[in-house]
């Protein structure tokens, strides 16, 4: 990674045109993102990972010798010998040799089954060896030992963490830190030892790993061993060859990255610093990159030290610790907010003059973006404000406006708040700072700091509202995210990968024309997959605990006693909690991610549909018994109710779609707090839109009266149509309604007087989505393929989640969290 930002500074520089550059790697990939080497395991390929353009040595003239590394160097000569046998001559040597994982001098270390945890290859062989084992240990219990624990567990392996240290990433985090840490990785089923040490690893018969001797004489059972007990600087190149190096090791150079020879620089990891430290961080590599590439051309640029902040997400959890996070400073004070229920720690660390000196962030780091570039400076809030949660105190007005244009926003590149503010979008400070281009934990502030997009576009990807984006879509026929943010997206967006705001949305709009662009209706076939929110990933409804609900389909709240057994009998087979719901469904809860297809196997043989409570779509249409039942009943609005439900199921929209059949004016069935709400009259029904329940209600507003069943069906389909054609993103009818111009008199026009001519339109699109719907579950059953994805770990399909966890509660269970605890705040030092 730094000798890839060495290579672009160099460039920026202009050097490029003027120096001819060789690159001697040692390995079989060009410079790729060992940051987020763990994303590998969720989905990332090497390609993914990789942080050199296709074109960027071509177009530079730099001549890259992969799996070809220097293996001596003769200093009077000025050349370098690779393992190839070829010689380079020199004018000017940069040393980006990193660092090596360092293992202990254990018996057994060498034993098939022990693995490093540092490059892609690394990866590879830990992900085939983990194929035939169901246990694994990480010897290390700091950044990258969670990291690898992360995979091991995503791998399908029973996981232990070994740590020498008292506590959890010892380094960054303090012991309150540490705590917190632990029992939320307990919690997810991991096993953590503090405290001791490995003293051998064990073998079998076969001579591969088989346990491991702890130092309190205790052992345990492991397939596998993964070393991540830190790591040594690489200066064995720089020792043979005379290069002058740090007693602990790391080749010495100065504040300019040159070492005792003046031809000789080294950056990164395998660098001694001149303040005496060896950075293992990237944003310090990244600055020693630039400073070497400067000197090089006779700029002004040094690098002296460099900040230690870090922000990361372990096994899933937000862990930051920035400036003198252990309080070592004489006289700082600590002020501490601690909730053991739900995992989260935070510390800053104040002089007794009230300057920020550091902190530490465990379960909640959302505020380091903000934290750490006022450290060393009085915040414009008290020390209590900036660790309480919403709600636990006085409000808190610290936002990105608060920051000096001197704040060092993003530390990976080192740019300030003022050179960001100099831009108008995100993507366009990637381009031309390189912010959020690192480990991406200042992308929030970054974000927070554009101005509001004048153009109304969608998101920074697209200048086009999602409306605009539907007519495009449509018009065009697109049926690919990928072609429509390469042929319309902003400039600096094509070729990217696009947005959380745009994906989904877009994949909403295809799902919505599917059957009009003659694209595949299934939400998770091919790019469309990627596109999705959480909650479609898997066709069912995350909750709290990572457990996935299931809700079945009940056309109008109608269900016969035969399916309501299947329900009832799944719900005991399968253990799940169940709750009727106000849409007049049934919602089953505590389904692991396995489990879903073998549920649906079932209530699908059953004759039930999913009722897409997972997505944008429509839920439930709900119903009073009507006329049939009830004395005060004019109409039959069950009938209605599952006309309507069976005839918009599955119809994506900007937001969900909720709707009720009322028999009589008596309104049981609450009609018009419904996005389209029907109330029978004797002589047919009134039509109600734009109506919302929950924390904003809104009542609906009559568009039509005394209509027939055949004028009231086309008259939704118009509205449905309409509503997702023109509404912005995540936006319910009634908001669209009210910020329709012309509002209610306006959409009357369009739709029941056809002023727009689009009504033929719109009847035509609907017919196209009642034509072609498929039932999403039954699709995903009769497809193996599809059904693959359905596993909590890739690699070991049918192990259960151990993280998800129950209880019982009033005969049925809930999940298994922790009880808060409240730790008081201050402190000394």
């Amino acid at each position: 990674m730094v000798g890839q930002r060495y290579l672009e500074a160099l460039a920026e520089l202009g050097a490029t045109a003027t120096h001819r550059i060789t690159v001697l790697c040692e390995e079989p990939r060009p410079a790729y993102d060992r940051v987020h080497l763990t994303s590998y395991f969720s989905g990332s390929t090497p390609e993914d990972l990789s942080l050199t353009p296709a074109s960027f040595m071509e177009e530079h003239g730099i001549a890259l010798h992969l799996d070809d590394p220097a293996e001596s160097i003769d200093r009077d000569a000025r050349t370098v010998t690779a393992r190839s046998g070829q010689v380079f001559p020199y004018d000017v040597l940069v040393l980006a040799t990193g660092s090596y994982p360092f293992v202990p001098p254990v018996p057994g270390k060498d034993a098939p089954g022990c693995f490093v945890y540092r490059t892609i290859e690394d990866l590879l062989a830990i992900e085939e060896y983990a194929k035939t084992r169901t246990t694994g240990a990480v010897v290390g219990g700091g950044l990258l030992g969670l990291e690898a624990a992360g995979a091991l567990k995503g791998l399908g392996l029973a996981t232990r963490v070994v740590e020498f240290a008292p506590r959890l990433m010892p380094v960054q985090v303090d012991e309150g830190g540490g705590a917190a840490l632990l029992r939320t990785i307990e919690n997810m089923g991991l096993t953590v030892h503090t405290g001791v040490g490995t003293q051998e690893v064990l073998t079998g018969e076969d001579g591969s790993v088989s346990g491991m001797k702890l130092s309190d004489g205790s052992s345990v059972d492991t397939d596998l061993v993964v070393f991540s007990a830190g790591v040594r600087p690489r200066d064995q190149l720089a020792r043979d060859s005379g290069l002058t190096v740090g007693e602990r090791g790391g080749i010495s150079v100065d504040s300019r990255c040159r070492t005792s020879d003046p031809h000789v620089y080294a950056i990164g990891e395998c660098a001694l610093a001149s303040d005496g430290r060896v950075y293992g961080l990237v944003a310090p590599g990244y600055e020693m990159a630039e400073t070497a590439a400067a000197d090089l051309l006779g700029r002004e640029k040094e690098f002296t030290g460099a900040d230690l902040s870090t922000k990361l997400k372990l096994l899933g959890v937000d862990v930051a610790s920035f400036g003198d996070a252990h309080g070592a400073t004489a006289g700082s004070l600590d002020v501490v907010y601690s909730d053991s229920r739900s995992g989260v720690y935070k510390k800053v660390v104040v002089s007794s003059e009230g300057v920020l000196l550091g902190g530490v962030l465990v379960g909640d780091a959302d505020s380091y973006g903000l934290l750490r570039p006022l450290t060393g400076s009085v915040p414009p809030v008290t020390p209590e404000q900036l660790v309480l949660p919403a709600g636990a105190g006085a409000p808190v007005a610290l936002g990105p406006a608060s920051l000096p244009d001197g704040a060092v926003i993003c530390s990976c590149h080192n740019v300030t708040k003022k050179a960001i503010t100099a831009h108008t979008t995100v993507p366009e400070v990637k381009k031309c700072t390189k912010a959020g281009t690192g480990c991406g934990s200042c992308l929030k502030v970054i974000g927070q700091l554009m101005p509001p997009a004048a153009d109304k576009g969608l998101c920074d990807c697209f200048s086009f509202t999602r409306a605009e984006l539907y007519e495009i879509v449509r018009t065009l026929r697109v049926t690919s995210y990928e072609k429509l943010l390469d042929s319309h997206g902003r400039e600096e967006a094509r070729g990217g990968e696009g947005c959380e705001v745009c994906k989904p949305t877009v994949g909403s709009i295809i799902a919505s024309l599917a059957p009009t662009l003659g694209a595949s209706g299934y939400v998770l076939d091919g790019e469309q997959a990627a596109l999705q929110d959480t909650n479609d990933h898997f066709l069912a409804n995350m909750q709290r605990n990572g457990s996935y609900s299931v809700v079945p389909r009940i056309p109008g709240g109608e269900i016969t006693p035969d399916k309501l057994i299947v329900i009832g009998e799944v719900a005991r087979d399968f253990g799940l909690y169940t709750k009727i719901t106000g849409g007049q469904r049934i919602d089953l809860f505590g389904a692991a991610i396995d489990q879903l297809p073998l549920i649906w196997a079932r209530l699908v043989e059953a004759g039930f549909e999913s009722g897409h409570a997972y997505g944008k779509a429509l839920r439930t249409v709900k119903s009073c018994v009507g006329q049939t039942w009830c004395r005060y009943g004019v109409q039959d609005s069950v009938r209605m109710a599952i006309d309507l439900e069976l005839r918009y199921r599955g119809l994506r929209a900007p937001h969900k779609l909720k709707s009720a059949v009322s028999g009589c004016a008596r309104e049981c069935a609450e009609a018009q707090s419904k996005d389209f709400g029907i109330i029978a009259t004797a002589s047919g029904w009134n039509l109600y839109v734009g109506g919302n329940g929950g924390a904003t209600p809104r009542h609906a507003d009559l568009l039509a009266q005394d209509l027939s069943d055949a004028e009231l069906i086309r008259l939704i389909d118009r509205f449905l149509m309409f509503y997702i054609r023109t509404a912005d993103r995540l936006e319910r009818t009634s908001t669209w309604l009210d910020r329709l111009e012309g509002g209610l008199d306006h959409l009357r026009d369009v739709i029941v007087h056809d002023s727009l001519g689009l009504c033929a339109e719109l009847e035509s699109l609907m017919a196209d989505h009642v034509a072609h719907y498929r039932d999403e579950w039954a699709e995903t059953l009769d497809d193996p393929e599809r059904l693959r994805r359905f596993v909590s770990f890739v690699n070991a399909p049918g192990a259960p989640d151990p993280s998800v966890k129950f209880v019982p509660e009033r005969g049925q269970v809930k999940p298994d969290l922790t009880v808060l605890t409240l730790e008081p705040l201050g402190g000394t030092r």
